[in-house]
């Protein structure tokens, strides 16, 4: 599975994604700069990310706690969501995210 990752700089990477894994971890993992301080617990919200609109339909739909702490994030869009909430599945094969100010490590 892929996972494209465009960067804080407008790089676009990438990153071979495992079912089942975290956005956040996949990112991590590669050393791209991503803060991700709670290590995915959904207690910060510095794994922010814009996803790709043409991805979002196909996403699970938010949940109460990732939209009250994007609620404290900067520059909050309407594609946003926590990458730590995201679960790389087949589905999900192929999926766009671009890493979101503040986010960066």
């Amino acid at each position: 599975m892929k996972l494209f990752v465009t960067d804080q700089d407008g790089k676009t990477h990438e990153l071979e994604a495992i079912d089942g894994w975290r956005v956040m971890e996949i990112i991590r993992d590669y050393g791209l700069p991503i803060k991700a301080e709670c290590g995915g617990c959904c207690s910060c919200a510095t794994c922010h990310v814009y996803v790709d609109p043409e991805w979002v339909p196909k996403l699970y739909p938010m949940r109460d706690d990732e939209q009250d702490l994007l609620d404290t994030a900067p520059d909050v869009l309407e594609t946003s969501r926590l990458s730590c909430q995201i679960l790389m599945s087949e589905e999900l094969d192929g999926l766009k995210v671009t890493l979101a100010p503040g986010s960066e490590r």
